[in-house]
Formats: structure tokens, C-alpha cells, sequence
């Protein structure tokens, strides 16, 4: 199949000019850049929440406190096992030219990181701010950082999408 030939279907609507192994392997570098940028915000948010606990103040967390330090540590857990899970499928479909179909799959895994991410982020602030300042503001705090997240990470998207097709 020569590559300017249009029948080969190379051509794609956004008008790149590569094999679909070429798209994959494009697709797949993009994917390991995002979790490059997400391990380090995840990596700096578990290092804070295991250290945490060793703190002499760790005593004075009442018990909403201290449950939702443990929802927390659970996402932090979760975000670090989904970033590493498309790494891990790599290693073991490696040379069965599966690269679409981990692309699919990886693609996937980094959207739901970046549930766990954005949750750990609200939660860890308002955690920070239930103990410091008080539990009104914390709810306020979570639920604007919410807001802020679902905006940022999905009205957003939607309304690029939209202004982009007009």
C-alpha cells in the first residue's frame, strides 16, 4: 500500500497524513505525556496524605475528618494504580501489534485518573481547609473546587468542541 495513494484511506479528517500504526503510535506518545504531567501532581498529593498521618496533629482530626483522610489515601492509591495500569498493559501486549487497542484501553484508564485526580485535589483542599479553618468553608470549598474541575475538564471541552464545528 503506498502511502499517497487515496484509496489506501491514509488521509483522516483531521487531515494528517499517517497510517493508522502511525496514528496509534502518535496517539500512545500523547497518552504517556498526560500521565507524565498527571504521576507528579499525584505523587506530590499522596506523598502529603502518608505524611499526614505521621503528624502529632493527626490526633485532632475528628471522625468525618479522618473518614474522608481514608477516601483520600483510597483515591490516592487508585490514581497512582491507574496511571501505572497502561504502562503495565504496554509491558505485556509489547510486540503483538496491539497498539490501537491499548490506545483504546489507556485512553480510557487516564480518563477515569482523571476522575480520581480531580477528586483528590477537591478533597485534599477541603480537608486542609476543614482543619485549619473551619467546615462551612470546606463544604463551600469542595463544592466550588467541584464546579472548577467539572467546568475546567468537561463543560469546557464541550464548548470548544461546539465553537469549533460552527
Amino acid at each position: 500500500m503506498q502511502r499517497d495513494d487515496p484509496s489506501a484511506d491514509v488521509l483522516r479528517e483531521d487531515g494528517r497524513d499517517e497510517t493508522p500504526n502511525e496514528r496509534a503510535d502518535r496517539n500512545w506518545d500523547e497518552l504517556m505525556q498526560e500521565l507524565r504531567v498527571m504521576q507528579t501532581g499525584t505523587q506530590v498529593l499522596s506523598g502529603f496524605l502518608l505524611a499526614v498521618a505521621f503528624q502529632p496533629r493527626f490526633t485532632e482530626l475528628d471522625p468525618l475528618q479522618v473518614g474522608l483522610y481514608l477516601v483520600l489515601v483510597g483515591l490516592a492509591a487508585l490514581a497512582t494504580i491507574l496511571a501505572l495500569a497502561p504502562v503495565g498493559m504496554h509491558r505485556s501486549l509489547f510486540g503483538q501489534r496491539r497498539k490501537p487497542d491499548l490506545v483504546r484501553m489507556g485512553s480510557m484508564m487516564v480518563k477515569a485518573d482523571l476522575v480520581a485526580v480531580g477528586a483528590l485535589s477537591v478533597g485534599v483542599t477541603a480537608l486542609i481547609v476543614d482543619f485549619t479553618l473551619d467546615r462551612t468553608f470546606a463544604i463551600v470549598v469542595l463544592a466550588v473546587g467541584t464546579l472548577v474541575v467539572l467546568g475546567l475538564w468537561l463543560v469546557l471541552p464541550l464548548v470548544a468542541r461546539s465553537t469549533m464545528r460552527s
